[in-house]
């Protein structure tokens, strides 16, 4: 029988998040803008066979380990997260974003070299993409870089309960960064959890716990995954290749699979409805690190964590989850 993972008592749940706030998480990775041109199409191009959009305006988001550090700050704690920018007009435009919801910007690094990585959606009035530009340079960063965002993480971490790394393959991720983390944070005692990419498997040596879908697990332990027991079996391999404490394998409608060291076992999912998954690892991870910053056993933050899931995937686009709607679900 499929081991079933308990979920905790609702008055230990209720305790757990009643901590969120006073929680502080540092978030490292990736940092994007999210940049919409939205307007309506009536025809299309005599000049190609494309439509033409007649613009109605614009909006912008955060995204990648912003997007990560926007959901520990939907809860009320502080987060101050640490990446690169590029010296450009973007890099004015996110730290406005930041601080519009909350979120500290002294973690940021300037890297004059390199673009603020920028993902530009032109969408119609309907929610349709009809296309999208990127600007980034996805080379690691630098070795002066690095040391800087080193010494700027490092200064940050001293405050933190916990740390998130979130990987994009953008370049703020680096195997040198990776190992101060992990390296401070032994010291100190407090976890690292990773939410990965696969290309930089070998990064993650020393993370507390890795957080990979069931398809990058897949990739990485080249093992099929469709039911508890070849979850199980992946976990296992996944955790042997990264050399790390913990794994935890979201899966979508078929909830989680957790192998820590003392136990392992399944998480239902927990949504009533799905609009939009986009975003919903950013919640996952950030929950599951504010709670293990508020005291919980790792089961006991894998169990928030799919609750705060089955909230986020209930609404559309890069959502958050604050505390009140958790306790809600929590409650019922």
């Amino acid at each position: 029988m499929t081991p079933r993972l308990p979920l905790p008592a609702p008055q230990r749940a209720r305790d757990l998040v009643s901590r969120f706030p006073a929680a502080r998480v540092l978030v490292v990775g990736d940092v994007m803008l999210d940049e919409f041109l939205m307007g309506r199409v009536t025809r299309i191009s005599p000049e190609a066979p494309v439509p033409i959009v007649h613009f109605s305006g614009e909006e912008h988001r955060i995204g990648g380990a912003a997007h990560v550090a926007h959901n520990v700050a939907a809860v009320g704690a502080p987060a101050n997260p640490g990446r690169l920018v590029g010296d450009d007009h973007a890099a004015c435009t996110l730290r406005q974003a930041l601080a519009d919801r909350g979120i500290g910007a002294s973690g940021l690094v300037v890297d004059p070299s390199r673009p603020t990585t920028r993902k530009v959606r032109v969408v119609t009035d309907r929610r349709q993409q009809v296309a999208r530009i990127d600007y980034e340079n996805d080379a690691e960063a630098a070795a002066e870089v690095e040391r800087a965002l080193v010494e700027r993480v490092a200064a940050l971490a001293q405050q933190a309960g916990a740390i998130v790394i979130s990987d994009y393959l953008k370049g703020a991720v680096t195997a040198g960064l990776v190992q101060a983390i992990a390296a401070d944070a032994h010291a100190r005692g407090i976890p690292v959890l990773v939410d990965p990419k696969i290309p930089h498997l070998a990064y993650y040596r020393g993370a507390t716990l890795v957080t990979p879908n069931h398809h990058e697990a897949e990739i990485a332990t080249h093992m099929r995954i469709r039911s508890d027991e070849e979850a199980a079996a992946a976990a296992r391999a996944f955790r042997e290749r990264a050399c790390c404490g913990s794994v935890l394998i979201t899966r979508g409608e078929q909830g989680m699979w957790l192998l820590d060291s003392d136990r392992e076992g399944a998480l239902p999912a927990f949504a009533r409805e799905v609009a939009d998954v986009t975003g919903a690892g950013d919640t996952v991870i950030a929950t599951l690190a504010l709670a293990l910053a508020s005291g919980a056993a790792m089961a006991e933050a894998a169990a928030l964590a799919n609750h705060a899931a089955g909230v986020v995937v209930g609404k559309f686009g890069p959502a958050t989850v604050s505390a009140d709607e958790l306790l809600a679900v929590i409650q019922d």
